[in-house]
């Protein structure tokens, strides 16, 4: 008898679970995109015990037919392709008919759904196998209830994390989804309490408010860049606002969430050299192109694709990123800064916490109208009453959501939020920009700092990172003009490399050669350089050419304008003062009439701010001129 055999359908069901269904927030994901799919406007999700125990998604949308309940969850059955050219134009987020066969084969599966608000079918699973199905009475849309996962795959429980990790997991999941379409109200909550919760209006800016919250959202920059195949637009913050690392930079491609390295970089380079390095923006960027430009097929999850051209669209967001931040004023407020956090990693917003929430009987899921429950009366966010609240159907009522929109925006003393009419509240409008300030200098600070006064208060200046932005606007000129003209080394310098290292620099040897670096091959992995630009500093020129080769060897995908980057900001900082040198009058008010003739005085290359500013009205506070009124809320 032969060896070969083929695998028992719950085996091959369990397994394919294995690459789709890899902990409780894969089961989030792939039911809430398939309540988008269903065309569904309002999403509830409620964990108990961060997905483990129970996860229930219910959904107003189109609902399943009773007829195509059961093959709903045979493996690969699919209502969304049907031929191989729809495999290549996939608009939906779902497509394989994998989801729902991957998840019922490893839980306990319930599944409430009807088609026209009248009649529904409910079906219960275990381990794929259909226990039972019946008539019940639901309104219109889709209710799925997940218990005990993975309870017939016990080996899998062992690369579960913890509970907070996994629930952090499916809260980001929810909040990716939430900003791919705002205009569906996506709500999660865990143990009875809200963790995600947003309107639905369609704004995305809003829905980013009611993510990351308002303080951060009401500051973050618009905008938008296309052309003839690709439209991009989005939010970013400003470069005050970052975090630690790029898992705050949310690509969205056609309703998506994808996870890309290069498109995500495009933003950071967006920036240039406004942002400081090691630190990353809070950005969510939404990418719409043809379906046939873009293969989601290459990974079962999806979050992974192979994009046509992706080289323009990395493009697109820089360039449109860079325009935006070109008519920004971003002169940090040295008072304001002084009592925030150096690191800006703030944990989610609550915008409110609601005291109680009727969801009816979910062991028997008849009683299907959950409820979200509306408070009376409006509530700031520092006091600790709680309001009474009165619960309405989350699927009937439609004013709720603009109510909760209402309480999300209502800060009318401070003007946070800018309203064109009573209906259509706004997030506040940008800041006027302002030209930099005519500087006239005072003095220096322990041979570091410059002080320098203005019409509207006074500035300190880092003078190291002052000269390092004036050096490096000269050499990015300089290096742009890929001047012929050389200096010969007096003893030539041989560079030895591995092979792999000797190919690479002989296919970017055109790079080198663009800013007048000239290598030319002496033995097999070897190279001799006998000149280089006149440019170079002087002393320095060995350990310049080493690390222009380096830039080459560390990145394989390096521009000729990215190249010219990373070798001006180095030149410019062997080049810069330091820190305790004392400049005398003269120099010092050179150097802050240089600044001034520069492009971006803001920042250094590295992103670190050149001067803070102290404004007369920060200097009359601190000196007791004028105070606060001692009745002024918090909240206000």
């Amino acid at each position: 008898m032969g060896k070969i055999h083929e695998l028992p359908v719950e085996l091959s069901n369990q397994i394919a679970a294995g690459e789709v269904i890899e902990r409780p927030a894969s089961v989030v994901k792939e039911l809430v995109e398939n309540s988008i799919d269903a065309h569904a406007d309002q999403i509830l999700v409620t964990v108990s015990q961060s997905g483990l125990k129970s996860i229930e998604v219910s959904d107003n949308g189109d609902g399943i037919s009773p007829d195509d309940v059961e093959i709903a969850f045979q493996p690969h059955s699919t209502s969304k392709i049907s031929t191989d050219h729809d495999l290549f134009s996939v608009r939906t987020l779902g497509f394989r008919g994998e989801a729902l066969a991957s998840i019922a084969s490893v839980s306990k599966l319930t599944i409430l759904t009807s088609i026209d608000g009248k009649s529904a079918v409910k079906a219960d699973f275990a381990g794929n196998t259909l226990l039972n199905k019946e008539t019940f009475a639901r309104s219109k849309g889709t209710t799925i209830s997940v218990e005990d996962i993975f309870f017939n795959t016990p080996a899998r429980l062992k690369y579960v994390k913890s509970l907070h990790t996994e629930l952090n997991r499916i809260v980001d999941i929810v909040d990716r989804l939430a900003m791919g379409h705002p205009d569906i109200s996506f709500r999660l909550i865990h143990e009875g309490k809200d963790l995600v919760w947003t309107s639905g209006n369609g704004n995305l800016q809003q829905a980013i408010a009611g993510i990351y919250g308002r303080s951060i959202a009401s500051h973050m920059l618009e905008f938008e860049n296309s052309d003839s195949d690709y439209e991009i637009k989005g939010y970013f913050s400003k470069p005050d606002t970052t975090r630690s690392n790029r898992s705050y930079i949310s690509m969205i491609l056609n309703g998506r969430y994808i996870k890309n390295y290069h498109l995500s970089n495009a933003v950071v380079r967006g920036y240039g050299s406004k942002l400081m390095i090691g630190r990353f923006p809070v950005a969510v960027i939404d990418i719409k192109l043809d379906p046939n430009l873009v293969d989601i097929n290459v990974h079962p999850t999806k979050q992974e694709v192979r994009l046509t051209n992706e080289s323009r669209i990395e493009e697109l967001i820089s360039e449109g990123i860079r325009s935006r931040l070109s008519d920004q004023n971003l002169i940090p407020d040295a008072v304001k800064n002084l009592g925030r956090k150096t690191e800006i990693e703030t944990k989610r917003p609550v915008t409110y916490k609601p005291e109680q929430i009727s969801f009816g009987d979910l062991s028997t899921l008849n009683k299907i109208d959950q409820t979200i429950d509306e408070p009376k009366t409006e509530m700031s966010e520092t006091t600790d009453t709680k309001p009474t609240l009165t619960g309405t159907p989350i699927f009937e009522d439609t004013q709720h959501l603009q109510a909760w929109d209402q309480r999300l925006q209502a800060e009318s003393t401070k003007n946070v939020y800018v309203s064109n009419n009573d209906e259509t509240p706004e997030l506040p409008k940008e800041e006027t920009y302002q030209e930099f300030p005519d500087l006239r200098y005072i003095g220096q600070i322990h041979g570091t700092y410059l002080v320098a006064e203005s019409e509207d208060g006074f500035y300190l200046v880092d003078q190291h990172a002052a000269q390092e932005r004036v050096n490096y606007e000269y050499y990015r000129e300089e290096i742009g003009k890929v001047s012929r003209d050389q200096q010969r080394l007096l003893v030539p310098l041989v560079l030895d490399y591995s092979n792999t290292e000797a190919i690479m620099i002989k296919d970017k040897k055109d790079i080198l050669e663009d800013i007048g670096l000239y290598l030319e091959d002496f033995g097999q992995n070897s190279f001799v350089v006998n000149t280089h630009p006149t440019w170079f500093v002087t002393g320095q020129e060995e350990s310049t050419i080493r690390e222009m080769v380096d830039y080459v060897l560390n990145d394989s995908r390096i521009s000729v304008a990215a190249f010219r980057e990373k070798n001006a900001i180095m030149m410019s900082c062997k080049r810069a003062i330091k820190a305790n040198h004392h400049l005398d009058d003269n120099q010092a008010m050179h150097l802050l009439h240089n600044l001034t003739k520069c492009e971006n005085p803001y920042n250094c290359p590295h992103g670190r701010p050149v001067l803070v500013q102290f404004s007369n009205k920060d200097l009359e506070k601190m000196f007791k001129r004028i105070q606060d009124s001692h009745d002024t809320r918090e909240s206000e």
